[in-house]
């Protein structure tokens, strides 16, 4: 993830900066074009949620994922009460980054919400991840890891 976040900060739901290249290293990672003001994203975010706090919480040890949150909302105050409100305890691109407009050239997103697993290279490994997760639940993972090329000893 090097690649993908070079050189940037991510902030926690806490509002602390975080030094991606420490923070998504060795993991799967989900990146998560979402909006508060969306119907579709609003329904989607629990069950992500759900899907993350298995992974993280209720695995031993817990799995190598993490999802970054990329904003369309409107607002930073927007985003930040969207966070709270809604998002599991991951990471998000700061609001003001412009390089958020880069993220959704590169991944291709001309729509939300939309859940984009990636290799640490930043390759996609699959760009249904809200459809995969809500049609195999964690099953998917396993197919994720697989694809994503990293050192584990995840097993579920």
């Amino acid at each position: 993830m090097v690649d993908v976040f070079s050189g940037r900060l991510l902030v926690s739901k806490d509002g602390r900066s975080v030094d991606p290249e420490e923070a998504l290293q060795n993991k799967v990672v989900g990146l998560y074009f979402s909006a508060g003001w969306c119907s579709p994203c609003r329904d989607f975010t629990p069950v992500l949620c759900d899907f993350y706090t298995e992974l993280l919480e209720e695995t031993e040890p817990p799995a190598p994922f993490e999802v970054v949150f990329i904003s369309s909302d409107h607002s930073a105050e927007e985003m930040v009460g969207y966070m709270h409100a809604m998002h599991g305890d991951w990471l998000a691109l700061p609001f003001q980054d412009p390089y958020k407009h880069d993220l959704k050239k590169k991944y291709n997103i001309t729509a939300i919400p939309k859940l984009v697993i990636v290799k640490q290279t930043g390759e996609v490994i699959t760009d249904k991840g809200r459809k995969q997760i809500r049609d195999k639940g964690l099953s998917c993972f396993r197919n994720w890891l697989a694809g994503a090329d990293i050192f584990q000893n995840f097993s579920s």
